[in-house]
């Protein structure tokens, strides 16, 4: 699949020519990345500089060093940053011809690269900052001074210019805020984010894992995370039947000439894995499934009165990603997607892209998520070569979404040129607690694969008619998604997703033989109960299912037994006291049948 044609990192950092306007907090923060790097030059006079831009939240810069910086560096880095910014000395800007900068960077190879690579007419400038001379296109603040509060936030690898054959740099991460206040709540964030982080809950909770053995990418369920996918699968597949859906199983791989007829070898062959020779013919290993729903499709001749015609599927597909870019459950090579495609006469369109939306709309509900906003992807008129079809096609598809989303009075927003190369496609941005977005759901309106694939119904009149075609993945991988929704809720999931609903916890041993009866009571109402019967003071089994966010902690003791009830305590501490088991029981069945 094309995708745009963006600045590279080093055109963020120098450009002979117009680039984008920075906003101010940018500017500052590209300067920051200098303050940043005349620190390092006190440090190591030697270094070799390779580019230091602004981005998201703040800046970097890649350093060849002679060792390797770690974080017990960053607060002698910092002591200096804070002493360059006291000074307040200005940005200076000179423009220099060719051979003067080649000259005046002749020990810095990396800046040479640079300068090599500029276009001929390029107008080529240097800013000063101390003593401190980068190749630099600007703009930066008037003096370091005007810079605001700063933090180093970490050091990583980074190949040159993003190619593991080039030398590997270190990269020195950092942010600046315009307050001491935005920095504060930015670093909370941080710190927020990392206990939230779903790959250290779910060794802690034991939800997931990835093997080496096993191979990058390729995540194994454990029994807990097994668990809450189930209870996902189940959820969504009963929500599909109540909407007319039919589910199919089609196979993970396919002959080559499959995705050459849908265009994903021609447009999307970078993330798809090598062809798998068998007795002469070549199969690949599916990265969609929208080629298989097609061929269930075309299986039999459909008249218009069985439109629409909704297939759905937990279809497993596989991307090839770089080692490098593989993280927990949210880059992974071979995950599952909660897909359906939808064959529908164009007059139903409209119809059909409401109902997608209103079951998104309940799904979200059920897993706990309230701020989302809709994001509309549209083809760029002024650049038509990386996609299909003509503008006619893409004005109806582009058409229905909009449409449709006006017609339930859904606010959304545009974004033109990042459609799929076959059709316009609406994403739904999730935002976490933390105010970071997440694209937790893809649907697209494809006119192009019906034509491609020749499919027909049969009309009223007799005549052969091209369907249009939906895509659409309410929750998108599940993998990915299980990612965003463990680290929303901190590993504590809904009590319906909870892999351990409720734990009985007997205060001595006598009272086992009561908390197994409360476990069975339990059990015969589906809740998933366990119960902890260590040899461990009460309190310290309390604080263990906490730690493990069991939503139900029921304790029993004489008091308990003789009256038929338990205490009940939250994973949140509250206290509600002993209650009557029938209590009990209606209490947490109900969390689970609401979707609480």
């Amino acid at each position: 699949m094309s995708t745009q044609s963006k600045p590279s990192a080093e055109q963020m950092a120098y450009h002979g020519g117009e680039m984008e306007q920075d906003s101010p907090l940018d500017t500052m923060r590209h300067s920051a990345a200098h303050i940043m790097a005349a620190a390092v030059l006190e440090m190591f006079p030697d270094a070799r500089f390779a580019i230091g831009p602004a981005i998201e939240n703040g800046y970097y810069y890649d350093f060849e060093l002679p060792r390797s910086l770690t974080p017990d560096d960053f607060p002698e880095i910092e002591e200096r940053m804070a002493r360059l910014r006291k000074a307040d000395n200005p940005f200076e800007r000179a423009e220099l011809s060719r051979s003067e900068a080649l000259e005046a960077f002749g020990d810095q190879p990396y800046k040479v690269e640079i300068i090599n690579d500029l276009p001929e007419d390029a107008t080529i400038s240097v800013y000063k900052q101390a003593h401190f001379t980068d190749l630099c296109r600007g703009p930066h603040v008037p003096s370091a001074g005007q810079v605001g509060p700063f933090k180093l936030l970490s050091v990583a690898a980074a190949y040159w210019r993003g190619d593991e054959k080039r030398p590997q740099l270190q990269r020195l991460y950092g942010t600046a805020w315009a307050t001491q206040q935005e920095l504060d709540d930015y670093l909370w964030r941080l710190e927020e984010a990392k206990k939230r982080d779903h790959r250290r809950i779910g060794k802690d909770l034991d939800l997931f894992m990835v093997s080496e053995q096993i191979g990058g990418g390729l995540v194994t369920w454990l029994p807990k995370g097994a668990t809450i996918r189930r209870e996902l699968e189940n959820f969504i597949i009963k929500a599909e039947e109540r909407g007319g859906y039919k589910h199919l199983y089609s196979p993970h791989i396919a002959k080559i000439e499959l995705y050459m007829t849908s265009g994903h070898w021609q447009h999307y062959r970078d993330s798809m894995y090598s062809p798998i020779k068998v007795e002469e013919e070549q199969y690949i290993l599916r990265p969609m499934n929208c080629p298989h729903h097609i061929m269930a499709y075309k299986n039999s001749l459909h008249s218009y009165r069985e439109l629409p015609l909704r297939l759905a599927e937990l279809g497993t597909v596989y991307r090839y990603e770089k080692s490098g870019e593989l993280t927990g459950m949210s880059r992974v090579r071979g995950f599952t997607i909660n897909d359906a495609h939808i064959f529908c006469r164009p007059d139903q369109l409209r119809e059909e892209f409401v109902r997608v939306v209103e079951l998104i709309q309940e799904l979200y509900q059920a897993v706990g998520f309230r701020d989302y906003v809709y994001r509309v992807s549209l083809r760029d008129p002024a650049d038509t070569e990386k996609y299909v079809g003509g503008d006619e096609m893409w004005q109806l598809a582009e058409n229905a979404i909009r449409e449709a989303l006006d017609s339930i009075g859904a606010e959304y927003v545009e974004a033109v040129g990042e459609a799929a190369f076959y059709g316009p496609k609406l994403d739904i941005m999730v935002r976490d607690v933390l105010g970071r977005e997440f694209a937790a759901s893809t649907n697209q309106v494809d006119l192009y694969l019906p034509e491609r694939f020749e499919l027909e119904y049969v009309d009223a009149d007799g005549s052969r008619q091209r369907p249009a075609m939906i895509h659409r993945a309410p929750i998108g991988s599940l993998e990915r998604f299980f990612a965003f929704l463990t680290e929303q809720h901190a590993g504590a999931f809904p009590v319906w997703l909870s892999p351990v609903q409720a734990v009985v916890i007997p205060i001595a041993d006598r009272h086992a033989g009561y908390a197994e009866e409360v476990a069975t009571r339990l059990r015969e109402a589906d809740v998933r109960v366990e119960v902890d019967a260590r040899s461990e003071r009460m309190n310290s089994k309390i604080r263990d299912a906490q730690m493990q966010k069991v939503p139900y902690m029921l304790v029993v003791g004489d008091r308990e037994a003789e009256a038929g009830a338990a205490s009940v305590r939250l994973r949140s501490g509250e206290d509600l006291k002993a209650q009557p088991m029938d209590e009990v029981i209606r209490m947490v069945t109900e969390d689970i049948r609401e979707h609480r």
